[in-house]
């Protein structure tokens, strides 16, 4: 979310290229973008602005969306005509949400790490391992999943607790420590 993804389309015949259309498939109303060579000619119908063409269509026709948000994920088809015939090129864009990251505790001395609203959901770890905490899973409507990990240590000798959320959008797993 909120990055750029282009797909490709293999240009098999640039000199022969006829007619170049991307498409979302889905039930109803999705976007459609394509170009004309002979008329030098570019439609769109039903695509947002943030849908795009990379570059120009006549020398590559990969398709551009930025920013990316939740809805454009699904399957995108490139079809190519061209004076050898028809092709076709199947794109999947699956979109990933980074978690929000709290922790917090309360007076009964449990720690309460949450991972908000990520796709897929994030995984909750702690340092130091203890085998007592427990999760909850929130699934919302747009997709995002939010875990609750509580971990309790009131009979603990240890100065501080670490929860680690590891999540394939972040790239590193996030450390945050919370003084006892």
């Amino acid at each position: 979310v909120g990055h750029e993804a282009v797909l490709s389309c293999p240009n098999i015949s640039k000199v022969s290229l006829l007619l170049v259309t991307w498409k979302k498939n889905c039930s109803c109303c999705c976007c459609l973008l394509s170009y004309r060579r002979d008329l030098k000619e570019t439609s769109k119908l039903n695509c947002s602005e943030r849908i795009t063409w990379k570059y120009s269509p006549d020398s590559d026709p990969a398709l551009r969306i930025y920013p990316v948000n939740l809805g454009d994920e699904g399957n995108y088809t490139c079809e190519i005509a061209n004076s050898e015939g028809n092709f076709h090129f199947f794109s999947s864009l699956t979109v990933i949400v980074p978690p929000a990251m709290t922790l917090t505790h309360d007076k009964s001395r449990v720690a309460v790490c949450q991972a908000s609203a990520a796709k897929p959901a994030a995984d909750i770890s702690w340092i130091p391992a203890n085998s007592h905490s427990t999760e909850e899973e929130f699934h919302h409507p747009n997709g995002t999943v939010t875990r609750v990990s509580y971990f309790g240590w009131a009979n603990s000798t240890f100065p501080n607790v670490t929860c680690l959320v590891t999540h394939p959008a972040t790239n590193q797993t996030l450390l945050m420590d919370l003084a006892c």
